[in-house]
């Protein structure tokens, strides 16, 4: 029998937001199937350069952002854990995690922002999405769904 996609995800957060609209996208698809659910939040080494804050600081903003998810996913029966990733390129460290974990799927929804901020900072999405030699599935936002 074939492996569910949702099986063993990695679920990638950068923010707080993030994290309310990847869990409420999520629930629908894992809800009842018996899934493992990685959530993971890539702390940006500056590759050289001086830090925009402390590790620790950004391990605890991490962990605020697990907190959601944890929250939102109450009651949902599925496996959490959660970890904590360090690298210079965030896309490439979600897809090195994602095979470290053995996971099924990279699971997200996809951020905002503009196509100059995307272009000068990178694009997550894109590496993810034209990198990954895993399945990657992208989950539209529930907030932006029309009513």
């Amino acid at each position: 029998m074939a492996q569910s996609l949702f099986s063993r995800v990695v679920v990638p957060v950068a923010n707080k937001d993030d994290a309310a609209a990847t869990a409420e996208a999520l629930i629908p698809y894992v809800d009842g199937s018996p899934s493992t659910v990685i959530a993971v939040h890539v702390i940006e080494k500056a590759g050289g350069a001086p830090d925009k804050a402390s590790v620790e600081q950004r391990e605890l903003a991490a962990d605020e952002m697990f907190q959601i998810l944890r929250d939102r996913l109450q009651g949902v029966d599925i496996a959490l854990q959660t970890e904590y990733l360090y690298g210079t390129d965030v896309g490439d460290a979600i897809i090195t995690a994602a095979h470290d974990f053995d996971a099924s799927t990279i699971v997200f929804t996809p951020r905002g922002g503009s196509r100059w901020l995307k272009l000068l900072t990178g694009d997550v999405t894109t590496t993810l999405v034209n990198e990954s030699d895993l399945p990657v599935l992208v989950l539209p936002d529930p907030s932006e769904q029309p009513s």
